[in-house]
């Protein structure tokens, strides 16, 4: 039944959306909602699937979400690649995460930078659109702070990172996700300046937990 209720939905997000294509408010609201439902969709299962998911890592590709994206994305009743979650509860931040940066993906999540990294190990990379709307999507990250907790999770275990670092970057900057003897981290990257330059956090790893009930508290909301 709650299958059956959530592919209702989806065909009336679609809906809405088609009929009411060229308001933003409308826009933001079904872009909320997939999030919200695709981290509901996140399981054990989807994750095994993911690994053997090629994703798509060309930065190039990436543009700004528009409603053809949002349309596609609202169709998909199970998209492929998901990873995990991440968790800022600071600044209100839950999304399921994907594996590359496919349209799909960055539509309702963030999306994993390179192909072959893993949570808790070197530089843990995700991007994520901003949007107008501060909270959708990765708009937070523009609120984090230093010291704040960023929380992963693939379900198996839940990683907490550490803000150490924030700031704003040139696009072409991108040496800020590759690895470094020795660290584990994670960056976090969306646009600033209005796609001119782009944000930039990084957190310290500072724990590995098992993902039990109340470790996976942080990601409710």
């Amino acid at each position: 039944m709650k299958k059956k209720l959530k592919i209702v939905g989806l065909i009336l997000l679609l809906l809405v959306s088609l009929t009411l294509i060229f308001n933003q408010q409308i826009k933001d609201q079904a872009i909320k909602w997939m999030s919200n439902n695709r981290t509901e969709q996140v399981t054990k299962k989807s994750i095994k699937q993911a690994k053997n998911v090629k994703g798509e890592f060309d930065f190039s590709k990436v543009k700004s979400i528009d409603t053809t994206q949002v349309a596609k994305a609202a169709i998909d009743p199970d998209p492929v690649g998901a990873l995990g979650k991440i968790a800022i509860p600071s600044v209100n931040l839950y999304l399921p995460i994907f594996k590359g940066l496919s349209d799909t993906a960055l539509s309702s999540g963030a999306g994993t930078m390179k192909a072959d990294q893993e949570m808790g190990q070197g530089n843990y990379a995700l991007a994520g659109h901003y949007m107008t709307n501060k909270g959708i999507l990765f708009s937070p990250i523009a609120q984090t702070q230093v010291g704040q907790l960023i929380y992963l999770t693939d379900l198996e275990k839940v990683y907490t990172y550490q803000i150490t670092s924030k700031a704003v970057i040139k696009p072409e900057a991108v040496t800020v996700i590759d690895d470094r003897a020795g660290e584990k981290i994670v960056t976090l990257i969306t646009c600033a300046d209005g796609g001119a330059n782009r944000w930039a956090v990084q957190g310290a790893l500072q724990s590995v937990k098992a993902a039990t009930k109340t470790a996976m508290q942080v990601f409710a909301h």
